[in-house]
């Protein structure tokens, strides 16, 4: 099993780690700073070394339980890697990811504390995302409403925690599940929260900014309808 160090502390770049096992041309670490990708959020990349070798992390994938990080092969044969790594991410992309994911959990708090509307979708890279909402009508003016309230959000510096809760503790918050469908499996049985204080408060297994200003300007830059109550807002976050 390998330990998600990301879970924990987003703000980790660099790791030592110990090799459990290699899988084809990718290794099995017993930590990882590298996010696996979920929730929308896409898998890190970045860079794995022993000494005076080193490899490319090109993917991350999740293999019968286990977290394989895909390396570039610049050697003709990886089988026999052991030993310590030094991991690092690749940190550009990880932050502009993180103001991203943060930056979907306030328009997402704002849509809810103001309209009540469900997510029935979403998708990121960085500094640029869509999020489907459950609401009838959509308009130029409501979106330049939105992104007034949700740069002032931004501007209210609310600090954000990560909170670890047990499945039915988690499950006597109001609204702690967002989406449209409950997508938590059932065998989760500690539940991962992203509180957003006083806006926001959903389980999450992504990575985050500590503080909403760290988000930077978000640009509301179109809207469109994908159904009868199915509405897409699409954004993005100003380097």
């Amino acid at each position: 099993m390998t330990e998600l160090l990301s879970y924990k502390d987003s703000y980790i770049k660099e790791f030592e780690a110990e090799i459990l096992e290699v899988i084809g041309n990718g290794v099995v670490l017993d930590k990882t700073a590298f996010y696996p990708g979920g929730g929308g959020q896409p898998y890190d990349t970045g860079k794995l070394s022993i000494g005076e070798y080193l490899w490319e992390v090109v993917r991350i994938v999740r293999l019968k339980g286990k977290i394989v990080h895909e390396i570039l092969n610049q050697v003709s044969d990886i089988s026999d890697l052991s030993g310590t790594v030094r991991g690092a991410i690749d940190w550009d992309k990880r932050y502009k990811l993180m103001r991203t994911h943060t930056a979907l959990h306030i328009l997402c708090g704002v849509v809810w504390r103001d309209y009540g509307a469900h997510v029935t979708g979403g998708d990121m890279k960085p500094l640029a995302a869509r999020m489907d909402f459950e609401l009838e009508s959509m308009s130029s003016s409501f979106a330049e409403e939105i992104e007034k309230k949700i740069n002032d959000e931004v501007a209210s510096s609310r600090p954000i925690y990560v909170k670890n809760m047990l499945r039915e503790q988690a499950f006597t918050i109001p609204d702690l599940i967002r989406t449209k469908i409950n997508l938590l499996p059932e065998n989760i049985r500690e539940v991962r929260v992203i509180d957003i204080d006083g806006l926001d408060m959903q389980a999450d297994g992504g990575t985050h900014v500590a503080n909403t200003r760290e988000v930077g300007r978000i640009n509301v830059i179109g809207h469109e309808s994908k159904g009868r109550i199915n509405k897409r807002l699409k954004i993005e976050i100003e380097p």
